[in-house]
């Protein structure tokens, strides 16, 4: 055997670490691929820290400049303040019309939501577990109210409501926010039945389980966190929802259109500094709690999904 052969053979049959790693090209930015990850050079994350830090300050400076005019003591919004104090979140409180659109906000959100988790699950149990004609025309005009423009979707509702020479009332507003409710609630639950093995229904099939059985022990306890996410989410929407509102509400108030009308007339602005801020805090703790509950760590576990598959599991071989 030649000296280059032997070589070559030595070359290839020698044992190489795991944690070798391949750049590719010279470029910049460099990056580097060490155990499946980028690794990216020091100035490029110096670079992506900044920006990503400029992108943060852009998002939350309005919000922080907002909050500390909450605690303003001056009626003037002027800079630095004067001091602090909580006078504005008492005043907002004792106000009969914030406290009527409070009541008038939290009965739309959860009236909206209630409808939206029945229409939307059931919406998203048809197109997971069935085939037939028109199956993607279907899925595409449940998506349709939350794709278009808020004004076109606000337009259409009260056309629609003017034709049928509908009262104008809190019952009309639930309408209105129950159609992009719905699109919420429907993508969550689809979301998560896609992703649910379709072998636990079949296993509960075989072992005898009728519909009810199956849907308590696996269906249940598959879609729960997203359905509690989705209702979390559709309610936060429709807590914060301006532009379908004032096509719908008539000349009641709920939070938001208050907040508008304030501050188009320029009356109040600390109170309504301090109502801003309240409507702040209710919005994100729904959507914090969405996030936490589809984080993805129970997709698919075994332990909830009750009694069948745990005798799917121990169950002996034929």
């Amino acid at each position: 055997m030649s000296l280059s052969r032997r070589r070559s053979r030595r070359f290839h049959s020698r044992s190489w670490p795991s944690t070798s790693r391949s750049c590719a090209g010279w470029g910049r930015p460099r990056t580097c691929e060490r155990r499946g990850s980028p690794v990216l050079t020091r100035r490029t994350r110096i670079g992506l820290g900044v920006w990503a830090g400029l992108v943060v300050a852009f998002l939350l400076i309005p919000l922080v400049i907002m909050v500390v005019y909450a605690f303003n003591s001056s009626n003037v919004q002027s800079w630095p303040i004067p001091g602090f104090t909580t006078h504005w979140f008492s005043v907002a409180w004792h106000d009969t019309e914030v406290r009527d659109a409070l009541w008038l906000s939290v009965q739309a959100g959860l009236y909206a939501t209630g409808i939206a988790l029945v229409l939307g699950t059931m919406a998203a149990f048809a197109l997971a577990r069935f085939t037939f004609f028109g199956q993607s025309a279907v899925s595409f005009l449940l998506v349709l109210p939350i794709a278009l423009p808020g004004i076109v979707t606000a337009m259409a509702l009260n056309s629609f409501l003017n034709f049928w020479h509908a009262t104008f009332s809190l019952r009309t507003i639930v309408v209105g926010h129950a159609t992009f409710c719905v699109v919420i609630v429907f993508n969550n639950v689809l979301a998560r039945l896609r992703r649910t093995s379709g072998s636990y229904f079949e296993a509960s099939a075989d072992l005898g389980a009728d519909g009810w059985q199956t849907f308590r022990y696996i269906t249940f306890p598959a879609v729960r966190t997203a359905l509690v996410a989705g209702a979390l989410l559709a309610f936060a929407l429709s807590w914060d929802e301006i532009v379908v509102t004032f096509f719908t509400a008539g000349s009641q108030n709920t939070l938001p259109l208050l907040i508008y009308g304030k501050i188009r007339e320029g009356q109040q602005l600390p109170e309504v500094n301090a109502i801003a801020l309240f409507v702040i805090v209710v919005t994100i703790v729904p959507l914090f709690l969405a996030q936490r509950l589809t984080s993805g760590h129970d997709v698919e576990r075994t332990s909830a999904l009750g009694p069948v598959a745990t005798t799917v599991d121990t169950e002996p071989a034929a």
